[in-house]
């Protein structure tokens, strides 16, 4: 089998490289990874109490801008807040009427009770909660909320199950095992108990050509930082595999996204 061997993938690079990873990468996260769907926007607003038609919004983790777009698109007064410079220039190519300012979670470079809405699209676990917590109560307006969410692959799907199947051999980990502790992330949020987390499912898909499938997955960390050859025989070997599934070479993803949303009081 081609990739690494199991005690190779326990030597799990850090957090912080595996962050930093997607800034050599941005275009090819802006191209293909997915959006979200427009109920994952009705679930928001339920759940946040109001309207993101006029609300101040601070996207954290906004990377290429995908939910920032739709946050500005909806009619939210969108401020974005990125450490990375790659995903940051490739959100100002993206969306250049949108505010960005370079920054994490752990220290907001926004100013006190400023927003209205708190957001981290595929972004929180990338923060320390002991840090990120506070500093979203101390930005968040009375009445505001804090909404976390990440779209997370449908494992009960046959062919989703699998392909982790195969990337788990890949790399030494059980995948679907992986996936489904997307709960669980949802569970940790916040390990202080400060913040009364409200929670949603919704399912989506999308088709979308095979290369675009394969450039997703390729834009993920865990990939990004794998050797070039072991990733492209990797992926020749998937294109092969999915082939037989989606021989019109148009792939079918499917897609829970996990949302929490927590008021401040």
């Amino acid at each position: 089998m081609v990739g690494m061997t199991t005690r190779e993938a326990a030597q799990v690079p850090p957090a912080s490289a595996r962050a930093h990873s997607f800034n050599a990468a941005a275009a090819q996260y802006a191209a293909n990874r997915p959006s979200y769907p427009p109920a994952l926007l009705d679930a928001l607003e339920e759940l946040s109490g109001r309207p993101l038609a006029g609300a101040r919004a601070v996207d954290v983790g906004a990377g290429t801008g995908i939910a920032s777009r739709l946050l500005h698109e909806r009619g939210a007064r969108v401020l974005a807040v990125e450490p990375g410079a790659g995903m940051a220039a490739e959100f100002r190519r993206a969306l250049p009427d949108v505010p960005l300012v370079r920054g994490d979670g752990n220290a907001l470079p926004v100013a006190d009770a400023h927003a209205d809405l708190i957001t981290y699209a595929q972004a929180w676990h990338w923060t320390d909660p002991a840090r990120s917590v506070p500093e979203a109560l101390r930005v968040l307006r009375p009445g505001g909320a804090l909404a976390l969410w990440w779209n997370v692959d449908a494992v009960d799907v046959d062919w989703i199950s699998e392909a982790a199947d195969r990337a788990g051999r890949f790399f030494g980990l059980d995948i679907p095992a992986e996936k489904r502790k997307a709960a669980d992330r949802t569970d940790q949020a916040d390990p202080s108990g400060r913040l009364a987390f409200e929670r949603r499912v919704v399912r989506w898909s999308r088709r979308v050509p095979l290369d675009v499938h394969l450039a997703n997955i390729a834009s993920h960390s865990a990939f990004l930082l794998t050797p070039q050859d072991d990733r492209t025989a990797f992926m020749a070997e998937e294109r092969a595999h999915l082939l037989k599934v989606f021989p019109d070479g148009v792939v079918e993803e499917t897609y829970d996204v996990y949302l929490i949303v927590a008021p401040k009081d």
